[in-house]
């Protein structure tokens, strides 16, 4: 059954790269594999010029960090002054690696931090602390762990990759004088699961950006997946298909950027890159008008349901109590869920719905009418053509796993295999648009490129917007894309982060890449050990062995019995179906690449209420941990999986885990002020040395990745910021999710992050960013601000009494609760709501928390004892002349 669903398909795909021909049978058996399309595959010399191409503004945001790698071969140069073979060679992206001078500092402080972290335990290991044990060795367990997390961390940045498209090139070689091209087949995928909590709108713009986006129009379909099986989420595409009639004309007659048409109409300034400038203003009018009509029949789309059906049902004469339909523009039914949800037309219980709302285009550029009364807009010199547009609402039926977002794209890969089976699919969030109309292009130059056969999928960083300027909750979260990611583009590849990827439709199939080299640019060599060129099937058959389909499967139980969530297709078992389908690739061997580019190639929208991106954490960090906890564990992968790679992922399936041990080392120390128990009783000299090397080489490290990735300061400190908050609250709730699933076999449900915001946009855009909805998760970020502050007054109170009187040795245990108040400052921020707008109340109930405490300890003794009035507590000190003890107090670390 493999090669009936791999290579049924429509039209093009029995077509030849050249759209002409059909394609020789490939020697692996199956008509779309890594072989397919080959003969149009220009592989190219490198070259090291071409800085940024004008065409969508393609480069590298950090030019000045990098250096161009020439992967060229001497005798295959071309000549000096052969501008035309000069082109032709070039190869579709060019390869970038950091320059020396950030490099090699950056390598050996790393080697640097990693000894005098070792000297460091091991001086914490030969100092016990006998008068608490258990303190001691907590602490050194939580230091251990820190250390090793962050190698983890640390060791698959030891050579980041830049790549950067060349569109100039992939034109010449793809795209004809005729107006036709010879790029493969893109499928778009778009997956929604509520038109309310994911507003249709925001669809709507979505699928505007890609209809509009510049790529062959007979070779893009894009894919709506509904998982609500709601009317009103079809008929706003069936909306968004007739206003695409002219919108996407206007685009490409003024080369509109960006596509999204409510992004575009939000601008202050408009560009202008087209060719007819003169009726530039009139046609922006003109389509200005009809995209706030679009709005209002959007908006006004689920009341005329409603009424439509109210009134269908009436003249059918439906009595109280009976089901009442929802009914279609045309006077059907609708197969779906209904308004008044009844069985068999609920969520969770309706039949498979698929409607194609745009026909697959011709081959041929159809020009567009010119001015007239009826059309005031010229569209005589543009292509008006529209790519297929598709809706599908997958069954669903009650008692059965539909595996979520992972359910979803696995039934739109099985209804896009039959309907245009492009060699590649791309997948998007509903809430995401196309901001570059260049980005699918950019991510196809790395499909077909110099040795990208070996590349199943193409990884492109994750922007929003919409997110308050101070970025208060971290959301955007560069450190992760632009230096996690693109360090593993040195490595076998970034890892696939769930939206904004370009999968090579084979390796959803299972396929096995046609060799194999884990070394990567950084480590070629090491392909060698696991060398293998043959291409193979699939161990395991579409259907597996034992299920004989002889008559139609039961509802909704079509995927029993099969291979898909397991060995194809997007894997079910965890709520986190991106790491580990992406991780399912790598083991294989096969390569993945890192797409960044500017303008941003898609902008999303980020949940900037501290409750939501609370469980936005949650679900990610739950997710994580249920890979490590299943059979797709990294530590058990296969030898093609690159020994770094293989590092990044125990990393990102095992750092939830710090929240066990910061929320000790974020308690404990405070408390110790009221206990008079220490981590860290006397100090010496060693001890501050290598504690200086750890914290200096940590911070100078940032600043050279701060550089390298093309961030700011500013980012970096936010980043560290939420990853406290995140650690205090979502990681540790993660672990007991997990655990409970792990000891109790219970499964594990998650709410959909909502988009629609809570607050009044229309007079503050971040009006969510204030609206304070308490949730469990809050407490231990609560707990650990009170306890801090509460341990830090009564040091201080210490001190003003007399019982401790070695102030300047109070300072480093206050200083690193004030620390962990800075990090948790965005917090304190968001629970105050729309107090939190001024920072400064933040900071008055802080000061006046640590004042009222500080004063009770003094002014009533039975907390602190007898202390400025004659005898001191007890601890472990020198005796006085008095015979009791003096307390003589050190502390450092924390």
């Amino acid at each position: 059954m493999a090669p009936a669903v791999a290579g049924g398909g429509g039209r093009r795909n029995n077509e030849g790269v050249n759209g002409n021909a059909a394609a020789p049978a490939c020697v692996c058996g199956f008509p779309v594999c890594a072989c397919a399309g080959a003969a149009a595959v220009a592989s190219a010399a490198s070259s090291a010029d071409m800085d940024i191409v004008a065409a969508g503004q393609i480069g590298a945001v950090n030019d000045e960090s990098w250096v161009a790698v020439d992967l060229s071969d001497s005798d295959d140069a071309p000549a000096a002054g052969d501008v035309q073979g000069a082109l032709d060679d070039r190869p579709v992206f060019r390869t970038e690696k950091i320059k020396g001078v950030l490099l090699h500092p950056y390598r050996v402080l790393i080697f640097v931090r990693l000894i005098a972290f070792t000297l460091f335990v091991i001086w914490r290991i030969e100092h016990k602390n006998p008068d608490a044990m258990w303190l001691w060795v907590t602490s050194i367990a939580g230091e251990f762990w820190f250390g090793f997390s962050w190698l983890l961390d640390q060791l698959p940045k030891l050579n980041p990759i830049n790549r950067v498209p060349d569109l100039a090139v992939l034109r010449r070689r793809f795209d004809h004088a005729d107006g036709t091209s010879s790029l493969p087949g893109l499928d778009i995928f778009v997956t929604t699961a509520d038109p309310i909590k994911e507003p249709i709108l925001s669809t709507a713009n979505s699928i505007l950006s890609i209809l509009a986006a510049d790529y062959p129009v007979d070779r893009n379909t894009c894919y709506l997946s509904d998982d609500s099986g709601m009317l009103l989420t079809y008929e706003a595409m069936a909306e968004a298909a007739k206003f695409a009639t002219l919108w996407v004309p206007f685009c490409r007659k003024h080369a509109i950027e960006p596509r999204g048409p409510e992004s575009y109409f939000e601008l202050k300034s408009h560009p202008y890159m087209g060719r007819a400038q003169e009726e530039f203003v009139n046609d922006r009018r003109r389509v200005r008008k009809e995209y706030d009509d679009f709005k209002a029949r959007i908006n006004g789309l689920e009341h005329d349901i409603k009424q439509r059906s109210d009134s269908y049902n009436a003249a059918a004469g439906v009595k109280d109590g009976e089901p009442r339909a929802t009914w279609m523009a045309d006077g059907s039914q609708w197969e779906g869920t209904w308004i008044e949800q009844s069985e068999n037309h609920r969520k969770g219980d309706h039949a498979g719905i698929v409607l194609v709302l745009l026909n697959h285009p011709s081959h041929a550029r159809q020009l567009g009418p010119p001015a007239s009364a009826d059309n005031p807009l010229d569209f005589s010199g543009v292509d008006v053509r529209l790519p297929m547009l598709v809706y599908v609402a997958r069954e669903k039926r009650p008692g059965c796993n539909h595996q979520k977002k992972a359910g979803a794209m696995n039934a739109l890969t099985r209804a896009s295999a039959v309907l245009s089976n492009s060699p590649f699919i791309l997948n998007l969030d509903c809430d995401h648009y196309i901001n570059n109309s260049q980005a699918l292009r950019a991510g196809i130059c790395f499909m077909l490129g110099r040795d990208s056969d070996t590349v199943a999928f193409v990884q492109f960083p994750q922007r929003f917007e919409g997110v308050d300027p101070t970025d208060l909750y971290a959301n955007h979260n560069r450190i992760f894309f632009d230096g996690t990611l693109r360090a593993l583009d040195g490595l076998q590849g970034p890892i696939y982060v769930g939206t904004g990827c370009l999968f090579r439709r084979i390796t959803l199939y299972g396929f096995e890449p046609p060799r194999i080299n884990v070394g990567g640019p950084c480590f070629p060599r090491l392909g060698g050990m696991f060398a293998k060129n043959r291409y193979q099937k699939p161990g395991f058959e579409m259907t597996k062995p034992g299920a004989k389909p002889v008559a139609p499967p039961p509802a909704a139980t079509y995927e029993k019995k099969t291979g898909w969530g397991s060995d194809i297709g997007w894997v079910y078992g965890t709520v986190t179906e991106d790491v580990v389908t992406g991780y399912r690739m790598h083991i294989k061997g096969w390569r993945s690449r890192y797409c960044s580019i500017y303008p941003h190639a898609f902008i999303g929208t980020a949940p900037i209420n501290l409750t939501e991106r609370l469980f936005q954490v949650l679900r990610w960090s739950t997710g994580s941990l249920e890979i490590f906890f299943s059979r797709n564990n990294p530590l058990f992968g296969s030898t093609f999986l690159h020994p770094l790679q293989r590092v990044a992922y125990i990393n990102i399936t095992t750092y939830p885990f710090t929240a066990l041990f910061l929320i000790f080392y974020t308690t404990v120390p405070a408390l110790s002020f009221v206990t008079g128990h220490f981590i860290v009783q006397r100090p010496t000299t060693m001890f501050y040395v290598y504690l200086a090397i750890v914290l200096g080489t940590l911070l100078i490290l940032a600043v050279l990745e701060v550089k390298w990735a093309g961030v700011t300061v500013f980012e970096w400190f936010r980043n560290g910021q939420f990853w406290m908050t995140a650690s205090c609250s979502a990681y540790l709730a993660a672990v007991l999710q997990v655990v409970t699933k792990v000891v109790f076999r219970r499964d594990i449900s998650f709410k959909l992050t909502s988009k629609l915001p809570a607050g009044d946009e229309k007079k503050d855009p971040y009006a969510d960013l204030y609206v304070v909805r308490w949730t469990w998760l809050m407490i231990t970020p609560i707990i650990i601000i009170l306890v801090n502050i509460i341990g830090s007054a009564v040091a201080f109170a210490k001190v003003l009494d007399g019982e401790w009187t070695h102030w300047l040795k109070v300072a480093g245990g206050v200083f690193f609760n004030f620390w962990v108040l800075f990090h948790l400052y965005p917090f304190a921020k968001g629970i105050l709501g729309k107090h939190g707008k001024t920072p400064v109340v933040v900071l008055v109930w802080w000061a006046f928390t640590f004042v009222i405490t500080a004063v009770l300890y003094i002014n009533i003794p039975h907390i602190h004892g007898p202390g400025r009035h004659g005898a001191a507590s007890p601890s472990h000190g020198h005796h006085s002349a008095h015979g009791t003890k003096k307390y003589d107090f050190t502390y450092a670390w924390p």
